[in-house]
């Protein structure tokens, strides 16, 4: 099968990875910070802090932010779960934002009218979560100068996103947002098997993430609340201020990610020149020219990373029978995603606090006719030309 995406794993990387296996630190040592490091340096942002995997980046961010019991979190209506789940974890309701289903992205027209609406009834979310769906940015500009308005954090899950670009600079570098989550899973750019990380400006974000990701436990003398008692307990003195989660990454995870970041701009590079390769091929065949299957719309501010390449059809029917098709060919399509409110969890969730169902027309017509083409650095041409054959056979005896 080929798969959708796959990861690439270099001896560099596995040097990398044995030298900390025959270090002294396999977690808790230098590496983390020297790749929470690079990671910042890379987004141009302040603060980074490493986590076991981006669901727990994304608690950490929704904790930092002060997410709790009672309040209210807005999240676009298509992502994977866990762009929702981690403001549940903090006890929050949880409302979708519908999505223009030409990008995949959350909808900034949507998103105007519904924070008119919140603002008339006094319900405005504490935070609002924006998924940068494929690698491509949202319009953060123009979804900025709304939240602002209305005083509303912004977290960025920028899981697809890490080595994409808007207006120019790095996703991530939190010019518009309060933070940013990356996830490093092997479909993703950069891998670390299982990991993730938060970038942030704010100082105090970050003090607070790094707090809930290491048990609460700071062992910093200028943050500890009991100073005297530290001064009479000097060297093993720490304190567990917050009840925290143990999300901590290790050095071996650290290692990977850092040997594989060397090369982020370089797999992005490749990615898009497969997409130009789709490009080039799909305008040249029957489907393209028919507008029965067309890739998602790419604004122009925006440079994705192409952690995917998706590609909306005319119908349910025709994205389900080349779905079929490709996967009997060997190819391992896919949909990203199904609608976080279909989910039978928030279904209940909405009935159980007598909330309704708010309508996500443009992510349901996204998730009836959408599907995630192979793409991953390395494949090849002939993989890519029977792909799109297979798409042009399949339309054409629909």
């Amino acid at each position: 099968m080929i798969p959708y995406s796959r990861q690439t794993v270099t001896r560099e990387d596995i040097d990398a990875v044995v030298r900390v296996l025959q270090s002294d630190f396999l977690t808790q040592g230098p590496a983390v910070p020297k790749f929470e490091k690079s990671v910042q340096d890379y987004c141009g942002a302040d603060f980074a802090v490493a986590t076991c995997n981006a669901t727990a980046a994304l608690h950490c961010a929704c904790l930092a932010l002060g997410v709790g019991e009672g309040d209210t979190v807005w999240v676009s209506a298509i992502s994977f779960v866990a762009s929702a789940n981690c403001a549940r974890y903090c006890g929050a309701h949880i409302q979708f934002v519908d999505i223009n289903p030409r990008t995949g992205n959350l909808s900034p027209d949507v998103l105007e009218q519904e924070l008119k609406q919140a603002a008339r009834q006094g319900r405005i979310p504490r935070v609002l979560i924006v998924v940068h769906l494929a690698g491509q940015s949202c319009d953060m500009q123009a979804i900025s100068l709304l939240c602002r308005r209305y005083g509303v954090a912004i977290i960025e899950d920028a899981c697809h996103a890490l080595g994409g670009r808007y207006q120019g600079l790095p996703i991530g570098g939190c010019q518009f947002g309060d933070i940013a989550v990356f996830s490093f899973h092997p479909v993703k750019p950069v891998t670390t098997g299982e990991g993730g990380m938060l970038v942030t400006n704010n100082r105090n974000l970050a003090d607070k993430a790094r707090l809930y990701a290491s048990h609460g436990i700071t062992k910093e003398p200028n943050r500890w609340q009991n100073r005297s008692k530290a001064r009479e307990n000097p060297g093993w003195y720490y304190e567990q201020q917050v009840l925290g989660f143990n999300y901590r990454m290790s050095d071996i995870h650290a290692a990977l990610g850092y040997s594989q970041l060397k090369r982020l701009d370089k797999q992005v590079q490749s990615r898009h020149e497969l997409a130009r390769y789709y490009d080039g091929r799909f305008a040249s065949g029957n489907c393209f020219s028919t507008k029965n299957c067309v890739p998602l719309d790419r604004l122009e501010q925006c440079d994705s990373s192409f952690h995917l390449y998706v590609v909306r059809f005319d119908s349910e029917k025709a994205r389900n029978r080349v779905f079929d098709e490709l996967r009997k060919a060997g190819y391992g399509v896919n949909l990203h995603y199904i609608p976080i409110p279909e989910q039978p969890y928030y279904q209940r969730m909405n009935t159980e606090m007598n909330a309704g169902t708010r309508p996500c027309p443009g992510a349901k017509q996204y998730s009836d006719t959408a599907l995630s083409l192979p793409l991953f650095q390395g494949m090849a041409e002939h993989h890519q030309d029977r792909v799109v054959r297979l798409i042009e056979h399949t339309m054409a005896n629909l």
